[in-house]
């Protein structure tokens, strides 16, 4: 589990792809502070750490990951958001983000302004029913609020710090994002069906 909040930027070292697989290893600031079988979120999609070395650590990613996320569209050097599985006595900064990303979204515009930038994203028909105006969705691993609701897009608002701490400030329109909408809605739904 994890809250959202992002740790580290990292990049990407190298990345091994098969035909329904892939290795992707990472440089990151804290391997030190990882042992193999720990989990990271990787752009939003909990990995397992393997591999750990002083500077980087890798991760398996298999076939289904690939088709659901954009983990199989990263090259060496991308930028990535970094976020160790939350403990116990962590303070829940974001929301229950558990790394199972639901849908790829795409960034259809930006509009910054003096102290924040408005970023629109488009939402996938499959997870529409999750999100909510003020509501949480993470892109990207990053906890967010909804600040905005469309029929086939949503907007954030993002604040310096996640401008710059987060690969978010790098995004471009046509960039494609990892989406997932709130554990909470689903469950919810879910019981409903019963």
């Amino acid at each position: 589990m994890f809250t959202g909040i992002i740790s580290a930027l990292g990049s990407i070292s190298n990345l091994s792809l098969t035909d329904d697989a892939a290795v992707i290893e990472i440089t990151a600031p804290f391997c030190a502070s990882i042992a193999a079988g720990d989990s990271v979120s990787v752009n939003g999609v909990c990995l397992t750490a393997i591999n750990i070395t002083d500077d980087t650590f890798s991760a398996d990613v298999m076939g289904q990951t690939l088709k659901m996320t954009t983990l199989g569209k990263l090259q060496a050097g991308d930028k990535v958001n970094l976020e160790l599985a939350m403990l116990p006595d962590t303070r829940l900064g974001g929301h229950i983000v558990q790394g199972h990303v639901d849908a790829v979204g795409e960034i259809l515009a930006r509009t910054p302004h003096p102290d924040w930038e408005v970023v629109r994203i488009s939402l996938p028909k499959s997870i529409s029913q999750y999100v909510v105006a003020r509501g949480s969705i993470t892109v990207e691993g990053t906890s967010l609020t909804v600040s905005t609701l469309g029929d086939s897009w949503f907007e954030v608002s993002l604040i310096p710090t996640t401008l710059t701490h987060t690969n978010l400030g790098a995004k471009q329109i046509g960039d494609l994002v990892n989406l997932e909408s709130d554990i909470l809605a689903r469950h919810v739904e879910r019981l409903l069906q019963k």
